[in-house]
Formats: C-alpha cells, structure tokens, sequence
C-alpha cells in the first residue's frame, strides 16, 4: 500500500500533465454551491475518478470535478463537490484533495458549505462567517502514524480560522450589503438531520450553525499549515420550537439562490490575497 504522501504525488502528477500554475488557493465548493466554480476562468477540467487516488462524490448537488484556473487574477484550484463520511469514506479519504491542493502550492483553503442554522439572528440565505468549530464527527482525518513531511503529530487548533481571512469576508460582505454573521459551526456525520433535542444541545454547546463537512478538511488544512476561511450559507432554520420536516431540494435551491452573495465574498476574498 503507498503511503499518503506517495498517492498524493501521484494525484499532482496526473494534474501537473494538464495544469502547471502553482496554485495560490483552493476553494471546496459545497452543497448546491458548486456553479460558483463558473467564476474561474477554467484552463482544465479532471472528473474525480480520472484522479489516482480520489473517491467518487455520490451527493446530490455536487458535481464531482476539480476545475483548475484563474480567480481575481491568481491560480486556484476548485472541487466542484466534496466528500462526506457518510459516503462512506474514511476522514483520510475524504480530506485528501486538501492535501493535493497543498501539494499543488496553495496556502490558503476557502471552504464552503450549506448548513442548518440554530441562532434565532439568523435567516435563511444569510451567509455565516465561520471562526470556530465544534467536531462531533467521531472521528479525526490525523488518527493514525502521523508523517512529519505532511504536518506536526499536535497541530495547535487554536484559531484555526484565520482571522485575517474572517474580517476580510465580512468587510466585503458589508460592502456588498450582504446579510452576514460571525459563528462557530458544528460537524456531525449524517445523514439525517437532527432532532429537536439535538438541535437544543447544539445550541446549548455553543453552536450557530450545524452541518456534515468542513472540519475534517479545516483540521488537515491546519496541519499541513494553510490559512483556511469558512463559509456557510444558511439554507434552514433549525429553531426547536418551529421546526418544520427538512426539505433537502428545498434547501439546495436555497443554496443556489444564495450562490451570488458567496461568489462576491470569494472573489474579494481571492483578490486580497498576496502573491
């Protein structure tokens, strides 16, 4: 069996045949939010499975390609859908194109996700500015033999957002008149959404906003040493006392009609950083 750091060059091998740019970001585009990807101006395309390496995005509303190009006038790298653990993959599976993103020279990552809001503040299409998390995953993507080329065994998880990143995405989002707001967001694994009760918890825990990604992928980014932004478009409000059935094509047109605000956060975003 290679190792991890093995697959990975195989998979940089692979894209360095159709793209060569050293990257200067990578962006996952989430749930419903993958038409961001239309931004870049695209100079290749590679279908997941084309990938050594790769598992397969099996969710409805993600397209399951990675687009190379430009974005604001620098090099990034996009996956137009991500991996979940309940997919089945293992959080080293799920996590390893942020590994061949780093890989590709990119030191920032800007994720995205559709979430489930529990703060009363907020609507839905509102944009969350992540600056913490909460991992109730039961599981980690740094469990097992650490490799010191790939990152510390104790990566400090202290600000894992990066500050910097954070204000810039709420300026632009205040610039641009978009409802956006500072929050901690919480992974679980999923499938179902929650009950009532856990809602409640969630709450009670510190959370605003709940979802089934990110932090694995936020977690490997800190460990090889990127600057990382997240952002959640609220696509349901999750209040206990209101709570109405889950709607999951509702919630993904929620996220395509909310797909703007997030292209002008990450172009500004992109713009601002340094070469």
């Amino acid at each position: 069996m290679l190792q991890l750091v093995e697959q990975i060059q195989e998979a940089v091998a692979v894209i360095r045949q159709k793209w060569q740019a050293d990257a200067a970001a990578g962006i996952i585009l989430g749930t419903g939010l993958g038409g961001a990807a239309s931004l870049l101006e695209v100079e290749a395309t590679l279908p997941y499975e084309s990938l050594p390496h790769f598992p397969e995005s099996t969710t409805i509303g993600h397209a399951g390609q990675l687009v190379l190009g430009t974005l604001a006038g620098k090099a990034v790298v996009a996956m137009e859908g991500r991996f979940h653990a309940y997919e089945g993959y293992s959080h080293q599976q799920l996590t390893f194109p942020v590994r061949v993103m780093h890989a590709l020279g990119a030191g920032v990552l800007l994720v995205s996700n559709a979430c489930g809001s529990m703060n009363p503040e907020h609507a839905t299409g509102d944009i969350v500015v992540i600056d913490d998390h909460i991992n109730l995953m039961g599981d980690n993507p740094l469990i097992g033999v650490n490799d010191d080329r790939l990152g510390p065994r104790f990566p400090d998880m202290s600000a894992p957002y990066d500050p910097q990143l954070i204000e810039a995405a709420l300026a632009i989002a205040g610039n641009e008149g978009i409802a956006a707001h500072r929050g901690v967001y919480v992974a679980v694994t999923g499938p179902n959404l929650e009950t009532r009760a856990e809602y409640r918890f969630l709450r009670t825990i510190g959370a605003d906003v709940v979802g089934m990604s990110t932090v694995p992928e936020v977690i490997v980014a800190v460990h090889a040493g990127m600057r990382t932004l997240g952002l959640s478009v609220v696509t349901d409000m999750c209040l206990p006392e209101s709570l109405e059935p889950a709607n999951v094509e509702a919630i993904i047109a929620v996220a395509n009609a909310a797909e703007p605000k997030l292209r002008k956060i990450l172009v500004g975003v992109v713009g601002q950083l340094r070469d």
